[in-house]
């Protein structure tokens, strides 16, 4: 009962096949703070590098709106003036839309990427559903969604109220000019936007840290789920024990079947059997097409015996042999003295070489 229980309980880490599968299906870590980091760096870059002319540019168009003689005619409204005037003012804010809208991609693909989830892309009744919406509303994510919102607000509003404090009454002293203001506006901006930019970014770090955590939390596995997808990944390991198993019955059939041809079986004489096979003329060395331990030896044996293979006992060559000789290799080098005088000794006992005189 206790292994049932344990089995049961998501306690391992997920894989990355299990994460690859949630990345699939859409599910990723992502943190809003970082999106609105982007872009709220935008908006600097807009406010520095882009606001004095875009403001500029509106003063004299809007000015335009002022003088009605400007649009006004004998005949009535110059609506091709109007409509002029407006597209300009249209395109004044075309540039500052694309980079917030590009800011708003970066900050997405700088945290998941190219995602293409076809399964967000079905119906699912549980998002139109009262009762889900209900329990998403209140549930334990939306609170803590909710705390970290709350405290960003009181946190970023603490630190911005801190830094303009002092800055506004500063500037009544300050006596400036109409035409400074802007630029003192400006200033002040900036400041309050690095200032909480700063913030956003320790928001940012963490909240993208707890987003993670949460992901993998979630995609915990259970030790039967770590099983199962071992053997979908790797195989079943009877089913692999059981494929072994063939090959290597398999291998000893083509083994057994090679006997009958040897030239000589050279034997332990009962743990061990190698069956070596050579012919006169050959450039190569004698090659070992059997080798058996205990009962595959004593098989060796017993089909050379049948099939009028000579058997030579000599347990130091037969030992070596076996050790040190893959199947259906030659023989190295410091056995060939050994194997030739085993392999004379048969050929002459055969007929096929002349003894020495």
């Amino acid at each position: 009962m206790a292994q049932e229980s344990d089995g049961g309980q998501k306690t391992e880490e997920p894989s990355q096949r299990r994460l690859q599968r949630a990345r699939d299906e859409g599910q990723v870590a992502q943190s809003r703070e970082i999106n609105t980091w982007f872009l709220l760096a935008t908006s600097g870059i807009i406010v520095i590098f882009l606001a004095p002319a875009i403001g500029h540019s509106l003063v004299g168009l809007l000015g335009a709106f002022v003088d009605p003689t400007r649009f006004l005619s004998a005949d009535g409204i110059l609506w091709p003036a109007v409509v002029a005037d407006l597209r300009a003012v249209m395109a004044a804010f075309v540039l500052p839309m694309l980079l917030l809208t590009a800011a708003a991609a970066a900050g997405t693909l700088a945290q998941i990427g190219f995602v293409f989830a076809t399964d967000k892309l079905g119906f699912d009744v549980s998002r139109v559903s009262p009762l889900a919406g209900f329990g998403r509303l209140f549930s334990f994510r939306s609170l803590v969604e909710t705390l970290k919102s709350l405290a960003k607000m009181v946190l970023v509003g603490t630190v911005a109220a801190t830094m303009l404090r002092g800055e506004i009454m500063r500037v009544p002293l300050l006596g400036l000019a109409p035409e400074d203001l802007p630029a003192e506006i400006e200033r002040l901006v900036l400041r309050l936007l690095l200032g909480v930019l700063s913030v956003l970014t320790v928001l940012a770090g963490a909240d993208y840290v707890y987003q993670r955590l949460s992901l993998l939390r979630s995609l915990r596995m259970t030790r039967r789920e770590v099983k199962d997808e071992l053997k979908q990944s790797d195989g079943d390991p009877l089913i692999k024990a059981r494929l072994r198993q063939i090959r290597t019955e398999r291998a000893r059939r083509r083994m057994m079947a090679a006997v009958p041809g040897a030239s000589v079986v050279i034997t332990n004489p009962t743990h061990f059997a190698v069956a070596l096979k050579y012919e006169m003329g050959e450039s190569g060395a004698p090659r070992v097409v059997a080798k058996g331990a205990d009962l595959i030896a004593q098989r060796i044996r017993d089909i050379a015996t049948e099939n009028g293979v000579p058997v030579m006992e000599n347990p130091p060559l037969a030992r070596a042999l076996y050790a040190s000789v893959e199947l259906d290799r030659e023989i190295p080098p410091e056995h060939y003295k050994a194997v030739a005088e085993v392999i004379g000794y048969v050929f002459r006992l055969k007929g096929k070489i002349r003894p020495p005189t």
